[in-house]
């Protein structure tokens, strides 16, 4: 490998407020510490926790960069001690707990993933924090079963249009719900049995119709708010419904009279605060069970748009008009 530099540029948030607080600045290159890499970062993506870390709602965890991104794909550039399952050179997908709009980012070994041949770096890019984040609500916390119905709130998201792919893969019924006809066309193309225009139609009574009265088994949700006790209306008996993020709000009025009836379970996680171990688990059960059906053409990230990283003001503001369909991807020259 060529020497590295002292220098990096990345993306700061100069102060809390619009996607224009986000500036290049030039900064010293980090050293991996045990159980790091050092990751020449090729791209990265744009999440939804990047916009409300960046409005000053959501501050990274102690210990972690202040500097936005959450997922980055790249080559390790160097090692630190005890992280010895890789070498520099190998090509990476790595989750991180920030740092990853930048051209050099820290990751734990035990977070990154080998990118499976033939995928670009802006596809391994969109993989982890959405994989990691589908995987264990919708199959770990979840439980969804071949044969089961998956219901997915923002069905052409990231998170959306990989739940889509995972659930039909593991042979389940999904139903999304989205915002326009077009992308509710869009998740019909990706595998999705029915798709719902939440605009113009009650996702409640369209899901049972979907399920011949029975209900949704998983609901993966991220909108909170009223739907909270619209989605126990929506659960099949002993549904589960998991909360991955709140854009209507953390707090409901609900009927919890329905919980106990259909014997609900309603359970929800967080990822960047997770242990390493918690997350290096996750990590190890996708290359697993996830990666080979990537490697076979089965499940590949949608990417919506691509920005170089001294556009991430632009990303951000293309995310904030929820006018995408998948993933947003900053690419590092």
């Amino acid at each position: 490998m060529n020497k590295l530099p002292t220098e990096m540029t990345v993306i700061a948030i100069r102060a809390s407020g619009g996607p224009e607080v986000l500036v290049p600045e030039r900064r010293g290159m980090p050293a991996p510490g045990p159980g790091e890499i050092l990751v020449r970062v090729r791209a990265s993506g744009v999440n939804r926790p990047d916009v409300m870390q960046r409005k000053g709602l959501y501050p990274p965890p102690p210990g972690a960069s202040d500097i936005p991104g959450l997922e980055i794909a790249g080559e390790v550039a160097a090692l630190g001690a005890e992280a010895t399952r890789w070498q520099p050179g190998d090509r990476v997908a790595a989750l991180v707990s920030g740092g990853g709009y930048a051209e050099y980012s820290l990751a734990h070994a035990s977070h990154a993933l080998p990118v499976p041949e033939g995928l670009s770096w802006v596809e391994a890019a969109a993989m982890p924090e959405t994989f990691f984040t589908v995987w264990h609500n919708v199959f770990e916390r979840g439980a969804l079963r071949p044969g089961e119905t998956l219901l997915v709130h923002g069905g052409s998201s990231g998170i959306g249009t990989t739940a889509i792919q995972f659930a039909k893969a593991m042979g389940a019924r999904v139903i999304v719900t989205a915002g326009s006809e077009a992308k509710c066309a869009a998740c019909i193309r990706l595998g999705a049995d029915h798709a719902i225009n939440y605009a113009t139609t009650d996702f409640v009574a369209a899901t049972k119709a979907a399920t011949t009265g029975a209900g949704a088994n998983v609901i993966l949700d991220m909108i909170g708010g009223d739907y909270i006790a619209r989605n126990y209306e929506a659960a099949a008996p002993d549904g589960r419904i998991v909360q991955i993020a709140f854009q209507q709000g953390a707090k409901a009025t609900v009927d919890f009279m329905r919980l106990m009836l259909k014997r609900l379970t309603h359970t929800g996680s967080t990822l960047r605060s997770r242990s390493v171990a918690d997350k290096a688990a996750i990590a190890r059960a996708i290359e697993d069970t996830i990666l080979p059906l990537v490697r076979a053409g089965a499940i590949r990230p949608v990417i919506d748009s691509t920005f170089t990283l001294a556009e991430a003001a632009a990303a951000h503001a293309r995310m904030e008009t929820s006018h995408h369909i998948g993933k947003i991807v900053l690419s590092v020259p």
